[in-house]
């Protein structure tokens, strides 16, 4: 999914256009979930599994997890860059709309 419109709730002022979604935004609400709790934790995973309830070897696992689906978002991503980069070498996209693409994945 790709956000085409935002709009500021408290003056209206609306933009329309394609919008990129930062890596941590495409995770699943879960994983945003544990995200903000390791964080807010100070990255222990001791206290990260007190926090959650649940035993020290299951939030690793969860982590562990999480680690997997970032790498898999990360690849992703520099495929679509390199697809990006060679459309440029063939012709087919000009290099300043490569360049934006790639600033507003970086960026989201």
């Amino acid at each position: 999914m790709t956000a085409s419109r935002l709009e500021c709730a408290e003056c209206g002022l609306t933009v329309e256009g394609r919008f990129a979604t930062p890596r941590l935004g495409r995770l699943a609400p879960e994983d945003q979930q544990l995200i903000e709790s390791f964080v807010l934790c100070g990255g222990s995973l001791k206290m990260l599994a007190k926090d959650l309830s649940v035993s020290y070897p299951t939030v690793r696992k969860r982590i562990d997890g999480l680690i997997e689906r970032l790498q898999d978002l990360r690849s992703s991503d520099e495929r679509r860059t390199e697809a990006w980069l060679e459309a440029v070498e063939r012709g087919s996209m000009k290099p300043e709309m490569a360049a934006r693409l790639m600033q507003e994945l970086a960026h989201g």
